[in-house]
């Protein structure tokens, strides 16, 4: 989460929840990632007690995660997504992605993927501007994408669908991203697909303007290709249209809310330096945002959230699971695309967080499931809700285990957002979700320990595609 003036949709510069939504201008893209208050590039990757020193936050780098979320025993044995396709749909994209990641792997002792490959099947993208905060922002959305998706599946295959039109809210920039997902889907690209953006369904004209966009997710249903989302990162409110005001009531955004998709929320970890838990995984909500969840407007409760009827209702709740997204807690990434942030010629390391991280990272978890299921899963949510009544009919499971599902409960919390300011001159502040024992609209299912949780969901039923 860079912290410039620009700011991608949840990329509100702020030093407190307090910060006033007119302050954050006007955000000319909605992809979920923010940064924090003061960070600086740096030339080397900074460390946790760096951060700490600095910043007064936590930032982590990839042996911290891969040690968190138990993917050494996985590594060890192979599992590592490979033969598995990872899709990044991001707008215009970064035209130094694959310099960037290789200097990333090489500096934190990853193997390059097996291929990273780029399209813009949507039209021909914009050349690259520098000076353009809207392409600057998008540049380093693709880049945390890209290298934290790479970091849970370092064996897995890279796509990086580039779309020539700003996801803003709205409709804005959907149809080319629809048109971008099909082209991949029916020409057999990926096995799963990351989205780190959204918008507030009540941005759209009608419930109807969504549902016309669906085509991309339906035809992913249909061919076994698991569909990720960013659940937000502005608590139980999102941006209004005009990119600047958030709602003073409850909302959430599609694609996170769709029952086609998993919705992946926010977590905050506190680690040490070599990645041991000081403390359990609480709800990302640090004074810079909070992970997203509530309830839809458009969509009701789907089949696999009757378990849960008792917390969502009549509608479709969201998010599904977390995993890693406060800025209490930044990652390290590099990027190399914008030579006035160079330091003495030299590019660039910064620390960025927010749901655009949880996503990609979910990516990677389900790219080493589908290695271990020798298919694809897709969409894995009737899959995730089995696991959620197994595991909590096994009784509590506070620790980092979660049991034989890998499913760790996340129980404290909220997504509360505020108090803010809007362009109306009135403050606000939003209640959220509280985290509890068992799913909550905070956490979802809760987060995840990788060494269990993956051949778990790689063998439970209800999913089960061909590639």
């Amino acid at each position: 989460m860079r912290l410039t003036p620009r700011l991608t949709a949840v990329a509100v510069v702020v030093a407190t929840a307090a910060t006033t939504a007119a302050t954050a201008g006007a955000r000319p893209a909605i992809s979920y990632h923010q940064v924090p208050h003061g960070a600086q590039v740096t030339q080397t990757p900074l460390d946790t007690n760096t951060c700490l020193a600095t910043y007064g936050i936590h930032c982590y780098q990839p042996p911290q995660l891969i040690k968190a979320y138990d993917l050494a025993p996985l590594f060890a044995m192979g599992i590592d997504g490979r033969g598995s396709t990872i899709v990044i749909v991001d707008s215009f994209g970064s035209p130094t992605i694959a310099h960037d990641l290789h200097v990333f792997d090489r500096t934190f002792g990853l193997p390059d993927p097996p291929s990273l490959r780029v399209f813009q099947p949507a039209g021909r993208v914009p050349r690259f501007d520098p000076t353009d905060d809207d392409m600057v922002g998008w540049a380093q959305e693709t880049t945390l994408d890209v290298e934290w998706s790479h970091v849970f599946a370092p064996g897995a295959n890279i796509v990086l669908l580039e779309t020539p039109v700003s996801e803003t809210e709205g409709v804005t920039g959907f149809p080319e991203i629809v048109r971008a997902e099909n082209w991949a889907i029916d020409n057999r690209i990926g096995d799963v697909i990351s989205m780190s953006f959204g918008a507030t369904e009540q941005t759209f004209p009608n419930a109807q303007a969504i549902l016309g966009l669906r085509s991309a997710f339906l035809n992913a249903n249909a061919h076994g290709v698991t569909l990720l989302s960013s659940s937000g990162d502005s608590g139980a409110t999102d941006y209004e249209l005009n990119l600047s005001d958030l709602y003073p009531f409850r909302v959430t955004s599609w694609p996170t809310s769709d029952p086609l998709v998993t919705s992946v929320g926010g977590t905050m970890l506190t680690l040490d330096e070599s990645g041991n838990r000081l403390a359990p995984d609480v709800v990302w909500n640090d004074g810079y945002g909070a992970g997203g969840g509530g309830l839809s407007t458009v969509f009701s409760r789907p089949d696999f959230q009757d378990g849960v009827r008792s917390v969502v209702g009549n509608q479709r709740g969201v998010p599904d699971i977390s995993l890693s997204a406060a800025v209490d807690g930044a990652v390290d990434y590099y990027y190399s695309f914008a030579p006035s942030a160079t330091i003495d010629g030299t590019c660039c390391w910064d620390i960025v967080a927010g749901t655009s991280e949880s996503s990609p990272e979910f990516a990677g978890i389900v790219a080493d499931a589908n290695q271990v299921a020798h298919h694809r899963l897709g969409n894995v949510n009737e899959q995730l809700y089995r696991l959620g009544a197994l595991a909590y009919q096994q009784g509590p499971f506070p620790g980092l285990r979660g049991g034989a599902t890998g499913l760790v409960d996340v129980t404290s919390g909220d997504n509360s957002f505020g108090p803010f300011t809007n362009l109306d001159g009135n403050t606000y502040t939003v209640p959220g979700f509280p985290a509890t024992r068992g799913y909550d609209l905070a956490s979802g299912l809760g987060t995840l320990d990788a060494a269990r949780f993956v051949p778990a969901l790689a063998l439970a039923p209800g999913g089960g595609f061909d590639r």
